[in-house]
């Protein structure tokens, strides 16, 4: 009898996607019991108000669907923040959408900005999320690298980047997972760029509120005209320890906005009604907390910091965000996965391997990213575990 032949039930492009580096690490973790600092998800708790306020609308019962783009009270709140923080002056009606988590936000925009063969430059390293969002939309990933060792923008690396004509820039500030905070003047030049070749920014901004050194975070849409041809999506996963909720939001002009909000009905149809509810307690918290979050990060990364570089490890100073994007060629010899592998078996510390951040494992093969977005407690048991087997 003749065997049967059966085509392929996926799609071709599910070859294109690569695995999540984080998401193995942190499964790793938990198999072995290793401390997680390969996620950026709080092992602490959300600011009880916050909580309350979430406990309070289920139990008032916003619990059925929500307008699909947002409550008209959390878009006029956000549309709010983003004019006082963001100097962006933005239309709740036609220009804010609330979405399941900044991840769908940057999917949502790809695909609605891109056609199939499209360019979408991407500089290198980068939140590993982005390449899986260009190979949906069918376009086409173009990188640079940033320079290094301070991870700054390379404006020739740029330039000849935008020569490729590109439909899309993704810019990540500040970024994970190198901790850089994209200053104004580096920011002029994108939008300079973006404007002689006709380019809309994606930027993803949801480390926005944790900067530290006296640096400040600036919005790419706040500078000129940028507004028009800039798609800001942020969330509160980050600022407000509840990673969990997938809460994210979209900023962008009327026209942009209106293709965004369909891709985004289709995909999630809206995000979680009472946690829109708690987002509200959320955004109405005190200026105070913004700082004082900022401050406690900082404390936790000085403290990082100086273990790292007591253990032998290289860095350049995070400005931003909550990782460390750590060089350990002065202690192993090692391939930054086997090294991670290595430090999640036998020392008891998961982390994620430099490469995952480059197309192809380009680039990266001697870091490791961690993450201090944990209890004091948490982070003091990890260098011990580092120092009794590395140093």
């Amino acid at each position: 009898m003749k065997a049967s032949t059966r085509r392929v039930p996926v799609s071709g492009k599910m070859q294109l996607f690569p695995e999540s580096a984080i998401r193995d690490m942190s499964l790793l973790a938990d198999e072995l019991g290793a401390i997680n600092l390969a996620q950026g998800s709080p092992d602490f708790s959300a600011p009880l108000a916050v909580k309350r306020a979430g406990a309070a609308a289920i139990r008032d019962d916003y619990n059925q669907y929500e307008v699909t783009i947002g409550s008209s009270e959390l878009r006029r709140r956000l549309a709010s923040k983003m004019k006082s923080f963001n100097n962006v002056a933005t239309d709740p009606d036609e220009e804010v959408t609330v979405v399941c988590g900044s991840t769908e936000g940057i999917v949502d925009a790809i695909v609605a900005l891109t056609d199939p063969g499209d360019r979408v430059v991407i500089p290198e390293p980068f939140y590993e999320s982005y390449i899986p969002a260009t190979i949906i939309s069918g376009a086409r990933p173009v990188h640079f690298r940033m320079r290094e060792p301070d991870f700054g923008l390379d404006e020739e690396a740029l330039k000849d980047a935008f020569r490729s004509r590109p439909k899309a820039i993704i810019i990540n500030t500040p970024n994970n997972p190198t901790g850089k905070v994209l200053s104004g003047e580096e920011l002029r030049v994108v939008a300079d760029l973006c404007t002689d070749y006709d380019v809309t920014a994606i930027t993803d901004e949801i480390y926005e509120y944790i900067t530290y050194d006296s640096k400040r975070h600036v919005s790419l849409a706040s500078i000129g005209d940028m507004h028009e041809r800039t798609v800001t999506v942020s969330g509160l996963s980050k600022t407000f320890s509840v990673t969990g909720w997938r809460l994210g939001y979209v900023v962008a002009s009327k026209q942009l906005t209106k293709a965004i909000r369909t891709i985004h009905d289709y995909t999630t149809v809206c995000a979680p009604t009472p946690l829109q509810r708690a987002a509200l307690a959320a955004l109405d918290l005190p200026e105070s907390y913004y700082a004082t979050l900022a401050k406690t990060y900082d404390k936790k990364r000085r403290f990082m910091l100086s273990a790292l570089e007591e253990l032998g490890f290289k860095f350049s100073r995070p400005e931003g965000a909550y990782y460390v994007f750590a060089d350990f060629s002065e202690i192993s010899n090692m391939d930054d996965y086997d090294f991670a592998e290595h430090l999640a078996r036998d020392v008891g510390v998961a982390t994620v391997p430099g490469s995952s951040f480059y197309q192809g494992r380009a680039g990266g093969r001697t870091r490791l990213r961690l993450t201090y977005t944990k209890k004091d407690a948490t982070l003091k048991e990890a260098v011990a575990r580092m120092r009794k087997k590395l140093a």
